[in-house]
């Protein structure tokens, strides 16, 4: 590899979740996502993937995510998706709508920070 990036597509830098199948497996792995562009990904992890396996990637906003592994080095590993994605989705936080389908529970407010004092009743020491 050389310092120069040859690439012609823009890719985000990130540090996200996903959670990763390997065709006709059934088992789930949980990968970290290192860098993302609309047509890719670069994962790490413990999963045990070849170069040309078909998978799955479920990514946050954006769904399940079809894909073929482009290269492997160590536990790292390239994936060019299927078809085309918004990447900046995975970007933003997860929306509220969200939150239910991925069975959060309702936010709880009560431990948020007291309000400041008010600057008339603040003592110069």
């Amino acid at each position: 590899m050389t310092g120069v990036d040859t690439r012609s597509v823009a890719r985000d830098s990130l540090f996200l979740l996903a959670d990763v199948r390997i065709e006709q497996g059934s088992e789930t792995h949980r990968v970290r996502v290192r860098n993302l562009s609309d047509g890719g990904m670069m994962g790490e992890g413990q999963i045990r993937v070849q170069r040309g396996n078909r998978l799955t990637i479920e990514l946050r906003n954006i769904g399940a995510v079809g894909g073929t592994v482009a290269w492997v080095q160590d536990n790292r590993f390239g994936v060019a998706f299927d078809e085309e994605i918004d990447s900046q989705k995975a970007r933003r936080p997860v929306q509220a709508s969200d939150e239910s389908a991925l069975g959060f529970y309702e936010r709880s407010w009560a431990h948020r920070a007291p309000k400041p004092p008010e600057p008339s009743r603040l003592r110069k020491i």
